[in-house]
């Protein structure tokens, strides 16, 4: 019989292996923990799989619902752009204000939301002022690491960590209550941005932007007009309710043959076809509606119409969507469902911050106003949950149980007890956030702070203190993710826009890391007593 303590350092030390090679999907790894924590015989199936029950990972995924509506209806391209274009040119006050936009936004979306919604217009902003894009993507990208830490729907560990809080005696945060940490945290960030970052910020150009940020229609229309010589306006291409889409025909469509013109509309969604081209060139019938020449496989056209229609025409069989009308639409600020889309994200909030009912409904409550009010449709709401973070929370759940019920959690507390005494508990929380700091380079924060939690409840109840500071402490310092390009999506999403390289993120992140420990080791025990 393997011994459960060793078999669940074991499966932790595989894990992380699995996590840092990037060879196998998140998700899966977190899934194969589960199910070998069952398979060593160190918890039970029910508890292997309680995971995927939880109330909490249930909560998280109904935020995703409400993230992708905002987005969706162009809320977040409208709110960043009425602050960003304010600005001026000053890399120091464009700075302040894209932190400070960014930050107000992660605290009620993702993450990956908030900084994919800013990213193409902080772009545009930058090439404008005469500033490279790379003095301002990576303090977008660090400043939502502060901003998540604003509010309890800001990232999922925030809402581990509350859970957590509650179910080792202690009491859950309140809503705004991560903003007392937070708040100093963001500006102590946003300090050291300005201070420090024409000397530890590249001044290099990016190649290109990244297929997987958001399209500009400003520009795509003026793309549009000079490829298919069309001289419609930006307001006429892309508005709340209709939009412009460039699709290609495929070989052996059924639309070969077919005669199309300028003017005329199709068959299945009645779209306008507004312009064709032929290997690069003007349809040769774009003007001849009398004698229109048949489509060929390689024919592009331009089609006009509600973005429904659009979303629909380009999954029809024998077209290839060149330009994406979902990634279009949600760049049109204040879209059709925004004001909507807001009602629900403020009732939500009132719900979370009141304590009227649980988190889970709340959110609940949310994602199902957001269908019947006709902002998301079904198919929407499924694809906009991250099911790999889902399933990674999921999955790790278990090993969280099974250090706390092996003595795991026992153990390590104990080692860092030894190491540093039981004197001072700003010292236990110090050991606590360092090695959670080094951890989360390495690991998602989610997963680092569930390994992580058992660690240091087990820690307060050796020194019998209040659980509440190392919780937070948790979330503080889980959210220091700076020093590599892998360490969160939001640092990878702005590496290639942003042109930098590997090295260039430890530099920036050395000072905010220490920032952020600085703020969980001395700050949080101030407001959160031990």
């Amino acid at each position: 019989m393997v011994d459960p303590i060793v078999a669940t350092f074991v499966i932790l030390a595989l894990a992380m292996v699995g996590f840092v090679s990037g060879r196998v999907p998140i998700a899966l790894v977190a899934v194969g923990v589960a199910l070998a924590l069952w398979a060593t015989g160190v918890i039970t199936l029910p508890q292997a799989l309680a995971g995927f029950g939880d109330s909490t990972v249930i909560f998280i995924a109904t935020l995703f619902v409400v993230s992708e509506a905002l987005d969706a209806t162009g809320v977040t391209a409208w709110a960043g752009q009425q602050v960003i274009e304010r600005a001026g040119t000053g890399r120091r006050q464009l700075t302040v204000v894209i932190a400070l936009m960014v930050a107000v936004l992660s605290a009620f979306i993702s993450l990956n939301g908030a900084v994919a919604a800013l990213l193409p217009v902080v772009v545009v902003v930058a090439l404008n002022a005469g500033i490279a894009p790379s003095r301002l993507l990576l303090p977008l990208a660090f400043s939502s690491h502060a901003g998540s830490l604003l509010a309890l729907t800001g990232t999922p560990v925030n809402v581990l960590v509350s859970d957590a809080a509650a179910s080792a005696g202690g009491e859950r945060f309140g809503y705004f209550e991560f903003a007392l940490a937070g708040l100093p945290l963001l500006a102590l960030s946003i300090a050291i941005l300005v201070a420090f970052g024409d000397r530890l910020l590249p001044d290099r150009k990016a190649d290109q932007l990244t297929d997987t940020a958001p399209a500009d229609p400003e520009a795509m229309a003026r793309e549009f007009r000079r490829h298919y010589d069309v001289s419609l306006d930006t307001g006429t291409f892309y508005t709340p309710d209709e939009g412009v889409a460039e699709v290609m025909i495929t070989p052996r469509s059924v639309y070969i043959g077919r005669k199309v013109f300028p003017g005329m509309t199709t068959l299945r969604e009645n779209l306008v076809i507004i312009a064709v081209k032929r290997n690069g060139e003007r349809h040769p019938s774009a003007t001849e509606q009398d004698d229109p020449e048949a489509l060929r496989a390689g024919d592009s056209l331009l089609v006009r119409g509600p973005w429904d229609a659009l979303e629909r025409y380009v999954r029809l069989p024998g077209i290839i969507p060149v330009t994406a009308p979902q990634s279009l639409r949600r760049a049109v600020p204040l879209g059709r469902g925004a004001k909507r889309a807001i009602g629900v994200l403020v009732a939500m909030v009132v719900l979370l911050a009141s304590g009227l009912v649980p988190p889970v409904v709340a959110g609940l409550l949310a994602a199902g106003a957001i269908v019947l009010l006709r902002v998301l449709d079904l198919p929407q709401v499924w694809r906009s949950i991250q099911w790999s973070t889902v399933v990674l929370i999921a999955g790790l759940i278990p090993l969280s149980t099974a250090f706390i019920e092996t003595g795991a959690a026992e153990l390590v507390a104990g080692w860092l007890i030894g190491l540093v005494g039981t004197a001072s508990p700003h010292l236990a929380l110090l050991a606590i956030c360092l090695l959670t700091l080094a951890l989360g380079q390495v690991i998602s924060n989610a997963a680092t702070v569930l390994v992580m939690i058992p660690i240091a409840v087990s820690v307060a109840a050796t020194l019998d203190a209040s659980v509440q500071p190392f919780m937070m402490a948790l979330t503080v310092v889980g959210a220091a993710a700076f020093f590599t390009p892998i360490a969160t999506p939001v640092n990878l999403m702005v590496m290639e826009p942003g042109g930098y390289r590997f090295g260039d993120y430890w530099r920036l992140g050395t000072p905010l890391a220490l920032a952020y420990v600085l703020i969980a080791v001395l700050w949080v025990p101030v407001i959160w007593p031990f």
